[in-house]
């Protein structure tokens, strides 16, 4: 009886084994680890690829690999008159995944719309303060104000009512934290006691499931078989975390991953050698910059601001930290979004002149500043303890002592985002392409209050700019408030702007349909394996 027990075993074993090769699988060596499964909760760009991209679906969304705006759970949509009431009529038979712990009864439907949002703007929603909800990104854009209401018209009508016409309105809801989730599940786990499994053991409507998450380690999606444009060319996509960039590449090399972001740019000669990989890249709609903490002596003090911006090397740090995969960036937006100020001079090298604004300020005798630098590559700085130790080392020649403090990725985010640092390396890829997403998550008074403001920066004549322009239709004229926007920035220094990086994805031969993404993502859902 043993032995026929062990026979038995060692057959299921092999059926295992052998299913799982079978199965289309497509490893990506990704960089860190989700700060959890809920993208209207965190912005990194790590949550979102686990989290909006795989597992949900929006009301609209972007074609992949491109800016192109295209329609997803909303069908089709109308705009009154008054460009303040917008009405978006939903897809029909869209399936909600399921897990161990729910299975669905019905589609998607404008319940779920009004859940997803009535979740982030109102505080009295009994999900509100689950997860210790920060809604940041709903916050920056002031979509508690902007929305007046939420109505559901029928099932498949929903009709949002702004308090005034807002040009990015439908651009916005491509970004990750208009994510769709289950207004069936969220009330299933509220009856259960355990409503923060909605961000941990996600459902969606999206191509993949999460089926397991080893934190630090791997997380494993499958294909969802009912996803309402197909079930995707994978049957498994796995994530293989992997902090160190060549580590990933030496994955990458061996097959043990297909695709990998943000290689060291002094590999990228290598890759373009290895015949097994293809090395694909893109101009990424990102800028890498130094935030200074605005509410933070000796950072309050604009001239000290502009002397630590004139005492960095900026051409030395292209050079450097780049190795000619980025250029050098003067203003948050880059070149390749409509409004950037082609015409307007950067603040040169000029250390002479850093030291005597910083006499003019009181700091003759030189100063001591804490300098943060990311422990991560991201598309707008492949290496920031180099970069840190670059300006460190420019900073010492005008006075200044900088101490470089890092710390994990989530925990680095978390005490950026409470304020703790005096001057952090942070950047931004932008979401929707409209200049907008980059003025009002980043540098306006009410994203100063525990949303993306780096800087904390909170500046009256900035903030009226950009309100005033998102109300204009008329794209010329937000243009010209949007350059007056960058040369207050430049004027009043709340972040040095440091580089804008072409996005460098190496990616085996065997993957089709991959396409680089200008918005940072990496989207899976349209790619191949070849055996």
């Amino acid at each position: 009886m043993r032995c026929k027990l062990t026979t038995l075993a060692v057959a299921f074993a092999a059926l295992t084994v052998s299913s799982t090769v079978a199965a289309n699988t497509l490893v990506y060596c990704s960089e860190g680890s989700p700060e959890n499964f809920n993208p209207q909760l965190y912005t990194s760009g790590t949550s979102v690829d686990a989290s909006a991209v795989p597992i949900y679906n929006r009301l609209v969304d972007f074609k992949a690999g491109t800016t192109e705006l295209v329609p997803s759970l909303a069908e089709k949509w109308e705009v009154s008159e008054d460009g303040k009431v917008y009405t978006f009529h939903l897809r029909k038979g869209v399936k909600f995944q399921s897990n161990k712990f729910f299975t669905p009864t019905r589609d998607f439907n404008a319940d779920d719309v009004i859940f997803s949002f009535m979740r982030q703007k109102d505080p009295k929603h009994p999900y509100h303060n689950v997860s210790n909800g920060n809604y940041s990104n709903f916050e920056s854009l002031e979509f508690g104000k902007l929305i007046t209401a939420i109505d559901k018209v029928d099932d498949h009508t929903v009709r949002f009512t702004l308090a005034h016409p807002e040009a990015p309105f439908v651009a916005d809801l491509a970004w990750y934290f208009a994510s769709i989730l289950s207004a069936e599940y969220a009330d299933a786990m509220l009856k259960a006691g355990t409503p923060e499994r909605v961000d941990m053991e996600p459902i969606g409507t999206g191509p993949f499931k999460l089926a397991r998450y080893q934190k630090d380690s791997r997380i494993l999606f499958t294909a969802f078989p009912a996803y309402w444009q197909g079930k995707a060319k994978l049957d498994r996509l796995v994530f293989s975390i992997t902090p160190d960039a060549s580590v990933r590449f030496a994955k990458l090399e061996k097959n043990e991953c297909q695709v990998m972001p943000f290689p060291n740019p002094a590999d990228l000669p290598r890759m373009r050698e290895n015949k097994d990989i293809t090395l694909m890249q893109k101009a990424g709609l990102n800028t890498g910059f130094l935030a200074f903490n605005t509410q933070k002596p000796p950072l309050d003090n604009v001239k000290v601001r502009q002397a630590l911006a004139l005492a960095i090397n900026k051409p030395a740090i292209i050079d450097a930290v780049f190795h000619g995969t980025g250029t050098a960036a003067k203003n948050i937006l880059p070149p390749g979004v409509w409004s950037a100020d082609a015409e307007r001079a950067d603040y040169p090298y000029d250390p002479e002149r850093a030291k005597a604004l910083l006499k003019e300020a009181g700091f003759a005798n030189g100063m001591t500043i804490d300098l943060w630098a990311m422990p991560v590559q991201r598309p707008y700085n492949p290496n920031a303890k180099r970069m840190a130790e670059m300006i460190q080392a420019d900073w010492a020649k005008v006075g200044v002592t900088a101490k470089v403090v890092t710390y994990e990725w989530g925990e680095y985010l978390k005490r950026v985002k409470g304020g703790e640092h005096q001057a952090a390396l942070m950047g931004w890829t932008t979401a929707t392409g409209d200049p907008d997403n980059f003025f009002g998550p980043l540098f306006t008074c009410t994203s100063a209050q525990g949303g993306s403001n780096s800087a904390k920066w909170c500046y009256k004549p900035f903030d009226d700019l950009i309100i005033k322009a998102r109300a204009i239709t008329e794209q010329s004229q937000r243009a010209a408030l949007y350059k007056e926007a960058q040369q207050m920035m430049h004027d009043q220094m709340p972040a040095v702007m440091i580089a804008h990086s072409t996005i460098f994805e190496p990616v085996r031969n065997n993957v089709t349909g991959y396409e680089v993404d200008p918005f940072g993502k990496h989207i899976f859902y349209q790619v191949d394996v070849k055996k």
